[in-house]
């Protein structure tokens, strides 16, 4: 099997990376999350998750670059001091015995700049932090590159129902995984080890039963446009809103047929550590992804798709259906 090693690994060190989140989201307070240059949150679970998932990919891959969201600069200085207190709190059970400046040299190696021609693996510890926060959908999303080329995708989901897409079911924690070469994509259960199974996106429907869904906050996705487009398509049921790449998952296991992400500001840039894993796991499903002009994502660009504008997955052939509403869509705004 191709990326045997690399897999398990990235598997076991998004499960790791998992159990730390829910453990700090269930005594979560208010004074665990900080804010950033660009005003977007980050908590002590986003510190410590990317520190372990780290930890684990270079002790088995020392020499690959990791792209990661998260940086230290919050942490350095006597200003980052409590902060860095409360990371290694968080830390210390799953690596024991680390201190500021490993926590620091941990975060720092997920600074790498992707690009063409190399082998690296990117991270988001915390895709959809203000779902975390708020004890919503969240995902932890793992992607390794080659060369432009995403080849291996593991996205856990720990408040993420194993048998529904958001309700009815008490279960609740999967992680999903596939890799190159291998056509199945697995959604392995947290409570329960046996429970493993392969997934696929939903066959064709018909446009009046297409499942779309969407980001919950607004300044993610131009919800009022996607509201059109579905118009449009004739589509009736209401849009599902989950946060993070959760969203490709329901579309990679067949519970949605559609994600839409419109730019909901001018000239803003997806980062690839948003879209890498998720992505990658749709089209391994049997789903197809582009951007809104229908161009494949270029994970070669550096740390955004800066050759890409929005995003559009589907399951069940519906491609090229909701692209042609996107361009009338656009048409009819002028």
């Amino acid at each position: 099997m191709m990326y045997e090693k690399e897999r398990a690994t990235a598997v076991a060190a998004v499960l790791r990376a998992a159990q730390l989140c829910e453990k700090v989201r269930a005594g979560f307070c208010r004074e665990d999350t900080h804010e950033k240059d660009d005003r977007s949150p980050v908590t002590i679970a986003d510190f410590g998750a990317q520190a372990a998932i780290i930890e684990m990919i270079e002790s088995m891959f020392p020499e690959d670059e990791i792209v990661g969201e998260e940086d230290a600069d919050l942490l350095k200085g006597s200003a980052g001091d409590a902060l860095t207190a409360a990371v290694l709190g968080v830390l210390g059970p799953v690596l024991p015995g680390v201190g500021k400046d490993r926590l620091v040299h941990l975060l720092e190696r997920g600074a790498g700049t992707g690009g063409r021609g190399k082998r690296f693996w990117t991270l988001d510890p915390i895709d959809g932090t203000k779902g975390f926060i708020r004890g919503d959908q969240y995902a932890i999303a793992l992607a390794l590159i080659e060369d432009g080329e995403v080849v291996l995708g593991v996205l856990g989901c720990p408040a993420l129902p194993v048998d529904t897409a958001v309700t009815g079911e008490k279960t609740r924690g999967v992680l999903f995984d596939g890799a190159k070469g291998d056509a199945a994509v697995l959604m392995r259960s947290f409570v329960d080890s046996q429970h493993v199974r392969p997934v696929r996106a939903r066959g064709a429907v018909s446009l009046a039963e297409a499942v779309f869904c969407e980001s919950v906050e607004k300044a993610h996705t131009a919800q009022s446009r996607s509201s059109r487009i579905a118009e449009m398509l004739g589509v009736r049921a209401t849009p599902v809103r989950i946060d993070s790449q959760c969203k490709y998952a329901v579309v990679a296991r067949g519970d949605a047929d559609v994600y839409l992400r419109l730019p909901a500001q001018k000239g803003y840039v997806e980062k690839i550590w948003d879209h890498a894993a998720g992505s990658f796991l749709v089209q391994q499903a049997g789903g197809q992804v582009t951007d809104m002009d229908g161009v494949p994502l270029d994970f070669s660009q550096g740390r955004a798709l800066t050759q890409n504008r929005g995003i559009v997955a589907t399951g069940g052939g519906l491609q090229d259906l909701v692209l042609e509403a996107i361009m009338r869509e656009r048409a009819e705004r002028g």
